[in-house]
């Protein structure tokens, strides 16, 4: 009761702010009359009978025009509290310049409509084309890859190409990302079941780089994508291989359901860190390495929040960095 009365208090106020003027002639068009009265010298009575017959029928008019003007106002704030707002929502024109407006309104909304459109469609142009692009750059990959069979998989030529191949995975993975049919596959899975096969992908990156491997036993099971979860322990490790020149990476699960990735690399500023995972922050470690691009943590993030985990990063400079992977999964597939 007092929220209705409050709003035909308010919209009241309103409405005599936007009739002042005819309010104002209104009132001086009674002063005028009274005045011929006086002069006149026409009787009380006949004043206060005429004034009585206007008050009455403007009181009408006004409250008719009134509730009309309540209605609008209605209308127009249901529309504003829904985010698509349709024309067919909106109160009904009554004057020539409400009719200009809603005109204007319906210019607008088909130029916003052609725009989307456009919008729409050269982002799916341009998925397809990364996607047509990432499968025809892997036959000439795996090309490569036979003709260096004979050679040792921690070779430098196997592990550019190793290289190559982890930076076509991510244009791939960040297409498939930004498109709306992205396959999901949510189920239960043991939690060292998605983290071999990444340790084991990498194998030769650490025999190279003579980074020793600490994997504690795991015993979780996590509810995510089985698929979108070694993405990002992939980005994860590649980052820590990438940033750790002595030293050891070391994996083991938190309860109830974490997963740590720990290195004894070259840290991150402090700094860096609340920004890290936005897309094309590099942080100072990315500017002097001057080939990073920061996709990698950046979809890291936008994968865990999809599938409503969380990625935690604590790091000290010249003493190596943790990252906390939390399969914790409150809301899947969050928008």
């Amino acid at each position: 009761m007092n929220t209705k009365h409050h709003f035909y208090r308010k919209n009241f106020m309103a409405y005599l702010r936007q009739k002042k003027g005819i309010i104002l002639i209104l009132l001086l068009f009674f002063l005028i009359c009274a005045r011929i009265f006086y002069l006149y010298h026409i009787s009380t009575d006949c004043l206060l009978f005429a004034g009585s017959i206007c008050f009455i029928i403007g009181s009408i008019a006004v409250g008719i025009d009134f509730s009309r003007f309540c209605q609008t106002r209605r209308k127009l704030q249901e529309a504003m509290q829904t985010i698509t707002v349709s024309l067919e929502t909106l109160p009904l024109a009554r004057t020539p310049l409400e009719q200009d407006y809603q005109q204007l309104l319906e210019l607008l909304h088909t130029e916003q409509n052609r725009i989307l459109t456009e919008t729409a469609e050269s982002k799916n142009f341009l998925q397809d084309y990364y996607a047509m692009w990432v499968h025809q750059i892997k036959v000439p990959i795996q090309a490569m890859r036979l003709l260096l069979a004979k050679e040792e998989k921690n070779s430098p030529l196997n592990l550019e190409l190793f290289k190559i191949e982890q930076y076509v995975e991510m244009v791939l993975s960040y297409a498939r990302l930004k498109s709306n049919s992205t396959d999901y596959v949510i189920r239960r899975l043991p939690l060292e079941d998605i983290v071999k096969p990444a340790v084991r992908k990498y194998a030769p990156m650490f025999i190279a780089k003579k980074i020793s491997l600490e994997m504690d036993p795991m015993t979780a099971t996590v509810l995510t994508d089985e698929k979108w979860a070694q993405f990002m322990i992939e980005q994860i490790l590649s980052n820590s291989l990438k940033y750790t020149r002595t030293g050891s990476i070391h994996i083991y699960q938190e309860d109830p359901a974490s997963l740590v990735i720990e290195d004894t690399g070259i840290g991150i500023d402090p700094a860096d860190i609340p920004r890290l995972g936005e897309r094309g922050f590099t942080g100072y470690n990315g500017r002097i390495d001057k080939k990073s691009t920061g996709i990698g943590l950046y979809l890291c993030k936008e994968i865990s929040r999809r599938l409503s985990h969380t990625i935690s990063i604590a790091s000290q400079p010249g003493k190596g960095t943790r990252v906390t992977i939390d399969f914790e999964t409150r809301t899947l597939l969050a928008e």
